[in-house]
């Protein structure tokens, strides 16, 4: 087993690693992610955590409240999305997805 020393560390904490010189702040992503959250996203297709089946987010059930909603699969009724507003945020959980595929097409 390799014994981890002072020097070692201050070394990966330099920023000697390859992988380091790819890492940017979140802020990098701003680009990507305006192109992804502005189009229609019912077309897009979404891939349930639960049961595997995918099918696009406009043929999944909704389940709408005050608050928010909740998204589910039809075939096995597992939470998908859950997208909940408050005065100042809107909230999204995507947890219940493995993926959301979106057109890139304009």
């Amino acid at each position: 087993m390799k014994k981890t020393t002072k020097q070692s560390r201050a070394r990966s904490a330099a920023g000697d690693r390859p992988v380091d010189s790819l890492r940017l702040d979140g802020n990098a992503a701003a680009g990507m992610l305006r192109e992804v959250f502005v189009p229609d996203l019912t077309a897009g297709r979404a891939k349930c955590a639960g049961c595997g089946t995918t099918r696009s987010i406009g043929a999944l059930h909704v389940y709408s409240h005050g608050m928010g909603m909740v998204v589910r699969c039809p075939a096995c009724d597992g939470v998908v999305l859950r997208v909940a507003r408050t005065p100042t945020r809107v909230w999204l959980d995507a947890r219940g997805a493995i993926s959301i595929v979106i057109s890139g097409e304009n």
